[in-house]
């Protein structure tokens, strides 16, 4: 049997449960302001020992280990099956998209798995970040050459 696709997306729709999305995008909102304010808290207090750049710093890293520690037991997964993107957008989640394959695909050895799979979700990031910086960094150039 053949369907129509809008028989077929009418059949979809009747199906799915309503999605609550604007109870979904403030629970992402806070829960990534949550997250934000956790880095702040930590870089106020590195403030009280090193300088404005080394406290940014320590932040940082802070925040990322931090989440890489409770990705390896499955607690960021589930915190991020809960808040969606408030979880995604701060460092944090950059962080657990380098971790996840890691730990997910260490039993089939540190470098077929681990290593050939790190950078399975981190590396298109990368890699377009890369390319667009040296974009922008061009046309920022270019334009000053200019001047």
């Amino acid at each position: 049997m053949k369907l129509d696709p809008k028989k077929y997306d009418e059949m979809v729709k009747n199906a799915a449960p309503p999605s609550p999305v604007w109870r979904d995008c403030v629970w992402a909102f806070c829960i990534g302001g949550l997250i934000c304010t956790v880095g702040e808290a930590l870089r106020r207090l590195y403030l009280l020992r090193f300088d404005a750049d080394t406290a940014g710093m320590f932040t940082s890293v802070s925040l990322i280990l931090l989440s890489a520690v409770l990705t390896v037991p499955g607690w960021y997964q589930k915190l991020a099956a809960r808040a969606g993107a408030g979880t995604l957008v701060p460092i944090t989640g950059f962080a657990n998209s380098v971790v996840s394959p890691a730990v997910e695909f260490k039993a089939e050895g540190w470098v077929t798995g681990v290593g050939a799979k790190i950078f399975t979700i981190a590396g298109p990031v990368i890699t377009y970040g890369t390319l667009a910086a040296w974009v922008w960094g061009l046309i920022y150039w270019g334009m000053n050459a200019a001047a």
